[in-house]
C-alpha cells in the first residue's frame, strides 16, 4: 500500500516535511508526497517581492518581509545539526545575516537532504479541500496559475504547511479613511528608504514594530512614534524614538493617544500582527487562533483533532505545521516535519484519541502562564525537547540559553544586539565580527555579506 500525502505550502516548514520523508524513504510504509505551492519558486516568507497586494495572478501577495531585513535572531538558534552554516559557506559567518544568506542556506538544506524542483508543483494555489468521513479521504482542488486551468486529486494524508505570517490583521482606528498621509500596514512595507525625514507612527509591540521601527531609525526617519495596546516595548530606545499608549482617533495628520498626548505624523504602519487563514480548508477542520504557542485541536501541535465547538476529527489524517508562536523556527519545522512524517510512515504511533485531547486541553491551558520571554522560551524550549522524545532524536536542539544571551543582549543596546556573537551547537565555534556594524550596513546582499 502506498501512502498519498499533499503538502499545502513549500516554504520552511513544507520544504522541511519533504526533505524529512527523504530521510525516512527506506522506514516505514511508502508514501507518494505531493505539494502545492502558489509561487514561482519555494521559499515561503523568504522570498521578497516588490509586489503588495496582488501578484501577477491577482492571488494575494504571500511576501511579509522587506529590502534590507537582517535576522532578528541568531542563526545559531535556527541551524540544522546535519548542514551547519560552515557547511555551507564553508566558513563562520556573522550571527544575524540578512535575508538572501538565509534563504541561501535552506536552498542549500532542501538540496542536502535530496529535495527537487520537481517535488514541488509551483504556481499552483490549493482552492478547495474536502473530507469523505466514509474513505477518509482528501480532495483537493488545485488552480494552475499559469495555464489556468483546475486540478484535482485525491489524498490519504493532509498536511498544511501554509503559514500564518501572510494574512494581515488591520485593526480599524477613528479618522484614518481621511488620515492626510500614507497608512499601511506592515505587510505592505518594503522599504525604509522612502521614509527618510519623515515622521512615522508605528503601532504595535511585537516583532513587526520593534524590526520595523530599527528599519526607519537606520534609514533616517526624523522621528518615530511607537503606540501599543497592552505593554510597551521597553527598550532603551534613541532619543528620535519613543512609546505612548494606544492610538484613539485622527484628525487630518494628527494622531491622538490614550494618555491624551497627540502629534502630527506623514505616515502610519499597523504592526497589529497577521491572521490564521485557510480559505481552502472546510470549516470544521481549519485552525482558528491567535498567536499562541500551545494550540487548541492539534496534539504536539502538529496533528489534527476536533475537539473545540464547531469542528470534527479527519480520522488523525490531518496535520499543521509550524503554526504556533515562535522562538525555534528551522528546527522546529524540521522537527514538526519528522514528526508529522514517521507517523505518517507508521515508524511511531500516537496514543488513542482521548489521551491525545487531554494533552491538547493541558498544554492550552498553560498559555496562560507564559507572561514573559523566558517563560515562553523555556516553554518551547521543552516543546523541542518532547518532539525529540518521540521520536527518538539524539541531537541537542536546546537554544534555551543562546535564547536568554540574545534577550538580554536586546535590553542592553536594542542598536547593536545584532552585532553580537554566539557559539555554534554543533561546531562549537564562535561566529566572527562582522567589520560594519548593522545599523552602518547597507548592503544586504548574499555577495557583500559573505566576502566582508
Amino acid at each position: 500500500m502506498v501512502v498519498r500525502v499533499c503538502i499545502i505550502g513549500a516554504g520552511p516548514s513544507g520544504m522541511s516535511t519533504l526533505a524529512m520523508f527523504n530521510k525516512l524513504k527506506d522506514q516505514g510504509v511508502e508514501c507518494e508526497v505531493r505539494c502545492f505551492d502558489k509561487q514561482e519558486q519555494p521559499g515561503g516568507l523568504w522570498n521578497v517581492t516588490w509586489r503588495t497586494g496582488t501578484d501577477e495572478f491577482g492571488e494575494p501577495v504571500h511576501c511579509s518581509q522587506y529590502r534590507d531585513l537582517f535576522s532578528n535572531g541568531p542563526k545559531e538558534c535556527l541551524e540544522f545539526p546535519d548542514y551547519t552554516f560552515d557547511d555551507h559557506f564553508g566558513k563562520p559567518i556573522l550571527s544575524c545575516p540578512p535575508r538572501e544568506v538565509l534563504i541561501d542556506y535552506l536552498r542549500g538544506y532542501w538540496k542536502f537532504r535530496g529535495v527537487k524542483k520537481e517535488d514541488v508543483l509551483t504556481r499552483h494555489v490549493v482552492r478547495n479541500v474536502s473530507f469523505d468521513d466514509k474513505t477518509a479521504t482528501f480532495t483537493v482542488r488545485a488552480r494552475n496559475l499559469v495555464q489556468g486551468l483546475d486540478v484535482e486529486q485525491e489524498f490519504d494524508r493532509l498536511i498544511v504547511a501554509s503559514g500564518h505570517f501572510s494574512v494581515p490583521n488591520v485593526p480599524h482606528f477613528e479618522g484614518i479613511e481621511t488620515f492626510e498621509g500614507r497608512a499601511m500596514h506592515s505587510h505592505d512595507f518594503r522599504n525604509a528608504r522612502e521614509f527618510t525625514g519623515k515622521r512615522i507612527l508605528v503601532i504595535g509591540s511585537s516583532y513587526s514594530a520593534e524590526d520595523i521601527t530599527l528599519q526607519l531609525f537606520k534609514f533616517g526617519a526624523e522621528q518615530i512614534t511607537i503606540s501599543y495596546r497592552t505593554a510597551k516595548l521597553g527598550f532603551k530606545w534613541p532619543e528620535n524614538i519613543h512609546e505612548v499608549p494606544l492610538l484613539m482617533k485622527i484628525e487630518g495628520k494628527t494622531c491622538h493617544f490614550k494618555d491624551g498626548t497627540s502629534g502630527d505624523y506623514d505616515a502610519i504602519i499597523l504592526c497589529t500582527g497577521y491572521k490564521h487563514h485557510f480559505p481552502f480548508m472546510p470549516p470544521e477542520l481549519t485552525l482558528q487562533n491567535g498567536n499562541i504557542f500551545n494550540l487548541p485541536n492539534l496534539y504536539r501541535n502538529v496533528q489534527w483533532y476536533g475537539v473545540t465547538e464547531g469542528k470534527k476529527d479527519a480520522s488523525s489524517r490531518l496535520f499543521y505545521l509550524g503554526m504556533e508562536d515562535q522562538f525555534y523556527t528551522f528546527t522546529m519545522f524540521m522537527m514538526q516535519g519528522l514528526w508529522a512524517a514517521s507517523v505518517i510512515k507508521g515508524i511511531i504511533q500516537t496514543p488513542e484519541r482521548e489521551e491525545c485531547v487531554e494533552d491538547i486541553e493541558k498544554r492550552y491551558a498553560e498559555n496562560a502562564n507564559l507572561t514573559d520571554c523566558f517563560k515562553m522560551i523555556d516553554s518551547q524550549t521543552d516543546y523541542m525537547k518532547q518532539l525529540s522524545a518521540d521520536l527518538n532524536y539524539t541531537e541537542v536542539l536546546d537554544c534555551g540559553e543562546l535564547f536568554y544571551q540574545w534577550e538580554q543582549n536586546k535590553h542592553d543596546d536594542i542598536i547593536t544586539y545584532r552585532d553580537k556573537c554566539y557559539k555554534s551547537l554543533y561546531t562549537l565555534k564562535d561566529s566572527p565580527v562582522h567589520p560594519i556594524p548593522w545599523v552602518k550596513c547597507y548592503d544586504d546582499s548574499l555577495e557583500a555579506f559573505i566576502s566582508a
